[in-house]
Formats: structure tokens, C-alpha cells, sequence
């Protein structure tokens, strides 16, 4: 019999080299005009944040699949890969 387990749960496996030189950035005056926040709905480890003021984001939980930038109709998303030996380690999960 298997278990089921949430995102959560599964991402809480993972293990994570965070680089402080940040490798994803957001526009957040680009973000505070846009309204379909797609970013928000289409990030797995939902490291974007809707709110009033716009969007927010973190960067430490970040899964490096590349949809924030792919969905962002404004292009208010910079990403690139994280520096070597940083970023996610899927082997663990």
C-alpha cells in the first residue's frame, strides 16, 4: 500500500546549497501592475507570493525549472542557473 504525501512533504526532502548571489530576480515594479500573476500559479514550490502591494518572491526554496520566466507575460522575471555545487539536489527526493 503507498502513502500519499503532499508537495510539501516531498519538497521538505530535497536538499538545498542556497547561494547568496542571488541567480533569479523580479521586477517588482513590473510585478505590481500586472494582474494575472501567473508566476504565482505556476511556481511548484510556490516561492511567489500574491499580495496587495503585487508579488513577492523567495529565492531559497526555489526548485530552478525555469516556469516563472517562461509564464511571465511581462518579463519581469531574470533567472539564470545558480553558480556550481548550488542550487537543488534532487537525488535526496
Amino acid at each position: 500500500m503507498t502513502t500519499q504525501t503532499n508537495v510539501e512533504e516531498r519538497l521538505a526532502v530535497n536538499k538545498y546549497s542556497i547561494d547568496r548571489d542571488v541567480h533569479i530576480t523580479v521586477d517588482t515594479e513590473i510585478c505590481g501592475t500586472c494582474t494575472p500573476r501567473y508566476c504565482v500559479a505556476a511556481c511548484p514550490a510556490q516561492c511567489f507570493k500574491s499580495s496587495k502591494e503585487g508579488v513577492t518572491f523567495s529565492f531559497e526554496g526555489c526548485l530552478e525549472c525555469g516556469s516563472c520566466r517562461i509564464v511571465c507575460p511581462n518579463g519581469a522575471v531574470d533567472w539564470t542557473l545558480p553558480r556550481a555545487g548550488f542550487g537543488i539536489s534532487y537525488q535526496f527526493g
